[in-house]
């Protein structure tokens, strides 16, 4: 983990560029795709769900939850993923859904930097990754 400085741009460049994000999500989707059949089931996408730390609420602490709530919040995003509803997510839904994701994070963010600590191989890590060495060039 590090701590970065980033903003709405940070994400809204990276996934505006078609070239960098297609082959993060690419990679990502592979790495999940623990089967290589090309498209994910819940039970491999979960991970990928946990990581997502809905639950972390209180600065990295996390907060005993009612395993059925756990379960049904994990369901619905996985849903929202699942846009064709055959149980199953393939490359396209997964990229429409992270782009739809990290826009709406970029429209939170806004264009004030904040600091944030990521994780590294994330998303926003990339976002940041990317911005850094486009602006070391």
């Amino acid at each position: 983990m590090s701590v970065e400085v980033l903003d709405g741009a940070t994400i809204l460049s990276f996934v505006e560029d078609e070239e960098a994000f297609s082959e993060f999500i690419a990679e990502r989707f592979n790495n999940l795709d623990k089967n290589h059949d090309g498209i994910l089931s819940y039970s491999e996408m979960l991970k990928e769900l946990q990581g997502l730390r809905v639950f972390d609420t209180h600065f990295g602490i996390d907060v005993k939850t009612d395993p059925n709530e756990v379960s049904r919040v994990y369901s619905s995003i996985f849903i929202q993923f699942d846009r064709n509803s055959n149980g199953t997510v393939d490359l396209e839904e997964f990229k429409q859904e992270m782009k739809e994701m990290m826009m709406a994070m970029a429209n939170g963010l806004g264009f004030l930097p904040i600091q944030m600590v990521l994780e590294e191989n994330s998303f926003l890590r990339k976002a940041v990754d990317r911005e850094l060495k486009y602006y070391s060039i």
